[in-house]
């Protein structure tokens, strides 16, 4: 296809930004419009994109939409996208929350509005390149990107906590600290892995797909994926590196919480299993048994300690830490079934998060409270509000006919397959029981009960505030009714690296009954 969509998809909230530069800061409104009309932009392009590789791709998988073009020619950078089944529901997701993120309602992005919605469409921007990019090191140079936005707009527009003794500036420098600790590790594995492949090729290359080529020694799989792994972990929030994240949620304005829960944690799954499994098979077999002990204590940790939460925010954010390990464990499975709902959850996980924290981030905006036992009976005054907000617990809880049901269940099963993960599995299955009970907990608390005169005052969602509700719902709804939209495009774009896996093993196993 000669249109560079992904270019656009990519350039349109750049774009949208250098705009909102000229434009006077006291045009808060043309300011947001810009936002909405870009990000709506990419996301128009991502639907598109979607529906033609899935009409016409989806039985050969493959990259589409490819554009190369060199770049810094003597190190081997090309400026190289491309997405296939894997990248393509990262890449609807990022699109889908950074547009319903400009209309969700941050209470203090009224002063200082413009810089908000521009660092908002470069970190927004940042993460669209890093589920398109082919190449490892223009993939690096975005993540890099998205640090920087998101530590500004936390210590600025971002709010404490009334129960933790946690200022935005703690959480804000926290957030920075873990995550540029991980990013370290992925420089020095990344910069180790292409010298390595420089010499077994010949030429230097950045290439995901041609470094996946290299025969690395079995040993040095090992400590590359070790080292990446940490990396990408720390950004997953995966159990002990995790107690930046929900931190950096209460911390961080609406509309970065949504990004940061949504999609900026996605980026941690994606790594470790684009880059990750895919040219490291043999080092992430090695690792996948203490993966899966991380992933309980995911799961399980992060979930008993929703229950001692008076913070909604708090609540959400430990409850998507105890997510993220069903999607460790089924990453830990190494098969194709694991992986298909390891991503299948991060998708659902995004449509889901986004909407709990515009939800808990409206509620906050209009009452000026997150502490659960200063609300109640809240859906007498917001009855739209409390349907939404009832909508994400279900979605969170894995009810049957919304889109978190299916791959939770897909990953269960791909981690049965592995008589190793039998146990961590079963040990695994209590954090769906006790995610269903902290959130109807938290819906019954702030919610239902007696209406309290106190909270008559406050009005319930309409206008440009229904469109996170709208957009969001859809999707978790029509990917719950029809999952096969979500679960068919996943599974070609997973079959690669599900083979590559097989391959590794079989030749590794052969190799070692051969010097026998």
């Amino acid at each position: 296809m000669d249109f560079p969509v992904l270019t656009f998809i990519l350039l349109a909230p750049v774009i949208g930004a250098l705009i909102s530069v000229f434009i006077p800061k006291e045009e808060t409104g043309i300011i947001k419009a810009v936002a909405g009309v870009t990000t709506f932009f990419s996301l128009v392009l991502t639907i598109i994109a979607y529906y033609i590789y899935y009409t016409t791709n989806l039985a050969t998988g493959g990259f589409a939409f490819t554009e190369s073009i060199p770049w810094v020619t003597d190190l081997g950078v090309v400026y190289s996208l491309g997405v296939d089944g894997f990248s393509l529901p990262m890449l609807l997701l990022t699109t889908i929350i950074g547009f319903t993120s400009v209309y969700s309602k941050s209470w203090s992005v009224e002063k200082r509005a413009k810089e908000f919605y521009i660092l908002l469409l470069i970190l927004i921007a940042g993460v669209i390149g890093t589920f398109i990019a082919r190449d490892l090191f223009i993939f690096f140079l975005f993540y890099e990107v998205v640090v920087i936005p998101i530590y500004i707009m936390v210590i600025i527009w971002g709010s404490g906590s009334k129960t933790k003794d946690v200022t935005k500036e703690y959480a804000g420098m926290k957030l920075t600290i873990y995550l540029l600790i991980g990013s370290a590790f992925l420089l020095a594995a990344m910069i180790w892995m292409y010298m390595q492949g420089a010499d077994a090729l010949g030429y230097p290359t950045f290439d995901i797909a041609k470094l996946a080529t290299v025969q690395f020694s079995e040993q040095m799989q090992i400590i590359l994926f070790g080292m990446m792994a940490f990396g990408f972990t720390c950004l997953l929030s995966m159990f002990p590196f995790h107690s930046w994240s929900p931190d950096g949620y209460a911390g961080a304005p609406t509309a970065v919480s949504m990004i940061h829960a949504g999609v900026l944690k996605k980026i941690g799954g994606y790594g470790l299993i684009r880059i990750g499994l895919f040219i490291l098979p043999l080092g992430a077999k090695w690792w996948a048994p203490w993966i899966a002990i991380f992933a309980v204590a995911n799961v399980v940790y992060a979930g008993l300690i929703c229950f001692a939460q008076k913070d909604m925010k708090y609540v959400v954010g430990y409850s998507s830490v105890s997510h993220m390990g069903f999607v460790l464990i089924g990453v830990a499975s190494m098969n194709i079934i694991g992986l298909n709902g390891a991503v299948a959850n991060m998708f659902a996980h995004g449509v889901m998060s986004a909407l709990f924290f515009s939800m808990v981030g409206y509620i906050y905006g209009v009452t000026k409270s997150r502490y659960i036992p200063d609300l109640g009976g809240l859906a007498h005054q917001m009855p739209r509000a409390a349907t939404a907000f009832i909508i994400a617990a279900m979605a969170s809880a894995g009810l049957p006919g919304l889109v978190s049901f299916v791959p939770e269940f897909t990953t269960f099963v791909g981690a049965f397959k592995e008589p190793s993960l039998m146990i961590p599995a079963i040990i695994a299955l209590t954090g769906v029981v006790l995610g269903a009970v902290y959130v109807l907990r938290m819906v019954a608390n702030v919610l239902f009960g007696p209406r309290k005169e106190e909270w008559d005052h406050v009005q319930d969602l309409k206008g440009s505030y229904m469109i996170p509700v709208v957009v969001l719902v859809i999707f978790i709804v029509g990917f719950g009714v029809f999952p096969s939209f979500l679960m068919d495009m996943v599974n070609s774009g997973i079959q690669p690296i599900a083979a590559k896996m097989v391959q590794a093993t079989t030749a590794a196993a052969g190799q070692i009954g051969g010097n026998l």
